[in-house]
């Protein structure tokens, strides 16, 4: 039996229920070390305060080692210092005690508009910096494109934050759906990743779910397999504040819930892939891949959860990057991490490592597939 624990810092940790010890007295522990931080909203706070007593709370009581876990899931926002600094704390943590395991990260990152923290671009640069080093796997999400999905699609007049982790807790369910239910075509977090990442830096990876229905609101008919992955494709399905049509897919995952032929599921990923050849790179072939899991979601007859490796998600980055540089070429806010022990060269480093993703993402964006006669030539040289 496997259960997921949510605490107020944004901390979702499968575990099995039957081998937590005095879980409750952890629970409380953090939240009175979020009740402590909310004040602050710097990166340095949530990463350093409280680094000995949270994760050996955690650790002692949680006792990993008797849990067949496949990996690790961490909600958080990149924005806010407890989300950024504890998050990605408690991630590093983790990644040293467990270094065999996944770790999936669900990150909401800063909106271009709705903005709730002026050092923002601070945290979320830094955050970055650890996610690319500590994680496997990175979902990433922000509040402006849910608030979108929630006006323009689902037609809600005053859409809350339950709305929105609605639509985040359907995405997070898709995605796990074939380590907990039966199906004809299956998927773990690690073949996940091994169909995901060609590069080990680039494992940030847009989201989408479909059909896209609001809180406690049923479907009125079933969606076809076509529909889904029309749906699916969609740039406004997308959960983070970046157009797919803007770069290019490395790789891309659906994963199919309900009763469906495989071979219908098939023929639907390669008619999109033959009718947007262009955004896709041609130098990875059969870079599409499905599963299919038998039970759907609650109240939907079908669904489908997508996982998409596109170069796009670079306009985040660089979005970030541009917010960062503004603020730190003029040393702006930077004396209240200083003052908390941080030095200016952690800046600078996290700087030049969110500059080299971008590159990274645009690189691979505008590479072709070489002629073959270049590897025969390569060859005879040899």
């Amino acid at each position: 039996m496997t259960g997921v624990f949510s605490f107020k810092c944004s901390i979702h940790v499968s575990v099995r229920l039957e081998n937590l010890v005095d879980n409750w007295n952890a629970l409380l522990l953090l939240l009175l070390t979020e009740m402590r931080l909310h004040s602050s909203r710097l990166h340095v706070c949530g990463y350093s305060c409280i680094e000995n007593i949270v994760y050996q709370s955690c650790h002692s009581r949680f006792q990993m080692y008797r849990c067949e876990i496949t990996g690790f899931q961490v909600c958080h926002s990149l924005g806010g210092g407890t989300g950024s600094g504890m998050g990605t704390l408690l991630i590093s943590k983790i990644r040293e005690e467990y270094p065999d395991r996944m770790m999936m990260t669900f990150s909401v990152f800063p909106s271009p508009k709705v903005s709730d923290t002026v050092v923002e671009p601070y945290n979320a640069t830094l955050s970055v910096h650890q996610l690319v080093e500590n994680a496997d796997e990175c979902m990433v999400l922000d509040n402006e494109a849910l608030y979108d999905i929630c006006f323009r699609t689902l037609k809600l007049v005053t859409p809350t934050f339950g709305d929105l982790n609605h639509l985040i807790s359907a995405t997070m369910s898709g995605v796990t759906c074939c380590l907990r239910f039966p199906g004809q075509l299956n998927s773990d977090l690690r073949k996940l990743a091994v169909n995901l990442i060609p590069f080990p830096r680039l494992h940030f990876f847009m989201v989408g779910f479909a059909p896209l229905t609001s809180r406690g609101s049923q479907q009125y008919r079933a969606l076809t397999v076509p529909e889904l992955t029309q749906q699916m494709w969609d740039a406004k399905n997308m959960m983070c504040a970046a157009d797919p049509r803007h770069g290019r897919y490395l790789t891309a995952s659906a994963m199919f819930r309900g009763k469906m032929s495989t071979k219908e599921v098939d023929e639907q990923l390669i008619n999109v892939q033959n009718k947007n050849s262009s955004y896709f790179v041609e130098w990875i072939p059969n870079n599409v891949k499905s599963s299919v899991c038998d039970i759907p979601p609650v109240g939907l007859k079908m669904a489908c959860t997508f996982i998409g490796n596109s170069t796009s998600i670079q306009e985040m980055f660089r979005r970030v990057s541009d917010q960062f540089t503004a603020m730190f070429r003029r040393k702006a806010f930077l004396h209240w991490y200083t003052g908390e022990g941080m030095d200016e060269m952690e800046f600078t480093e996290a700087e030049s490592n969110m500059n080299d993703l971008v590159s990274e993402y645009q690189q691979y964006q505008d590479a072709s597939a070489e002629p073959e006669g270049d590897y025969e030539d390569d060859y005879e040289g040899q």
